[in-house]
């Protein structure tokens, strides 16, 4: 069945805001974009958004909007549904901003990295927000109406489905259902039982691959291709994971890996397989850059506190200690207050302070 075409709303102009907007525009949908970035809006007014990625390049038109400018927009009658599209320290008043245009009878979606879902629901009412996991999907904009996706082939095409929508109850709903179809043009996407398992599950892949990329301002491919960054990346998704199953989420599959696996990883054999499965072979890929390498490289604070700093506060709380997790988020912590540089060498600095 194909979803009835929908008014939308972004709050947000970054990568994901612009790659499913430009996706969703070209389906059919009405969407706009709303943000501060000025450069950013003034490009997509003039030229539309460029998006390239594994599919045929395209330039589409969508409405953009200034901050200022929503003030032409109509309260509680403009939008079926709003999309969050910032950073996550940014939830609640983005949150706010966009709910105040959407219908009595639409939803807000948290379309983020990082546990802001209880932050989006405390802000715009329980039965307002719906949780949207976006699982192996890389996107960039290094110039303002210019969105890259970081991938050889889509989702769908490798088996796997990008797009999770979930209710904050567990339940599956027609507006679920709803998101998840009209997603699916874009890539691989269903409806989710287990919003918050999925969402830890994804929490896992990026607390052990973001900051370890910001704090040296390497690809993925680059981290790995070290013993000590293989070792950085596997201690910290031992540590996640531990955490995630001693707080009683349903992960899903990390990395292709059980969670109960990497949960064992500090034991020798399960490391030694681990860290051959992470040793790149060949061309070892796409040497892309996560979201908040791409932050500190834009001079923008990380979102290492709402990150890894919430698998050290779940830690705390399960009685698991988060040796390496909490050495990242001291190293990333002086990175964001400029006392501490970019480099490969905090890999090593990370560890020894962790104690390896």
């Amino acid at each position: 069945m194909v979803a009835p075409r929908k008014k939308i709303g972004f709050i947000g102009s970054g990568a994901i805001a612009c790659y499913l907007g430009a996706f969703l525009a070209q389906d059919g949908h009405d969407v706009t974009l709303i943000d501060g970035w000025f450069e950013q809006i003034d490009k997509i007014k003039a030229d539309g958004i460029s998006a390239k990625g594994p599919h045929a390049p395209f330039t589409q038109k969508v409405r953009a909007l200034h901050i200022h400018e929503a003030q032409s927009l109509e309260p509680g009658d403009e939008f079926d549904i709003g999309f969050v599209a910032m950073k996550a320290y940014d939830t609640k008043w983005a949150g706010a901003f966009i709910d105040r245009f959407v219908k009595p009878d639409g939803y807000v979606v948290a379309s983020q990295n990082c546990w802001t879902d209880a932050a989006l629901a405390e802000t715009v009412g329980d039965g307002r927000a719906v949780g949207l996991i976006m699982s192996g999907i890389t996107v960039a904009v290094w110039e303002p109406g210019k969105v890259e996706r970081g991938a050889e082939k889509t989702g769908r095409e490798q088996g796997h489905d990008v797009f999770r929508a979930g209710e904050h109850d567990g339940s599956i709903t027609p507006r679920t259902e709803e998101l998840a179809e009209i997603l699916s043009v874009v890539d691989g996407s269903f409806a989710t039982a287990n919003l918050f398992g999925e969402r830890w599950t994804k929490l896992c892949q990026n607390a052990s691959g973001n900051p370890v990329q910001a704090m040296t301002l390497q690809g993925g491919v680059e981290v790995v291709s070290t013993p000590r960054g293989r070792q950085l990346t596997i201690m910290l998704l031992n540590e996640c994971a531990r955490v995630g199953l001693a707080a009683g989420f349903q992960l899903a599959n990390i990395r292709g890996v059980s969670a109960e696996k990497w949960a064992s990883a500090d034991q020798g054999d399960v490391y030694e397989e681990l860290d051959g499965m992470l040793t790149p072979t060949g061309s070892g890929g796409i040497n892309w850059k996560s979201s908040m390498a791409q932050d500190i490289t834009k001079g923008r604070r990380s979102e290492v506190e709402f990150m890894n700093g919430f698998v050290a506060e779940t830690g705390d709380k399960a009685g698991v200690d988060t040796p390496v997790t909490d050495a990242i988020i001291e190293v990333m912590r002086a990175i964001d207050d400029k006392r501490l540089d970019p480099s490969p060498d905090n890999i090593e600095l990370t560890l020894r302070k962790a104690g390896l």
